[in-house]
């Protein structure tokens, strides 16, 4: 059971780094539409982008959590 423990704990920190390269790409994309190409959207609507991320991390830290705590 510790190596799934250590398994989603290293895909919990995975799923951090692209979520952050994601919601950065997204942002300056629209900053971009935004000036250029007339973009109606806010550019704030790109950082929705990390919240499936997110939830992925918090499923994986609560995995790596109980998988440690069975492990003993």
């Amino acid at each position: 059971m510790k190596t799934l423990s250590v398994i989603f704990g290293i895909l919990a920190v995975l799923l951090s780094d692209v979520m952050c390269a994601v919601v950065a790409y997204n942002y300056c994309d629209m900053r971009w539409g935004i000036q250029v190409a007339d973009y109606s959207a806010p550019a704030w609507t790109a950082l929705l982008a990390g919240i499936p991320y997110a939830v992925g991390i918090i499923i994986c830290i609560i995995l790596t959590v109980f998988f440690r705590k069975i492990a003993g």
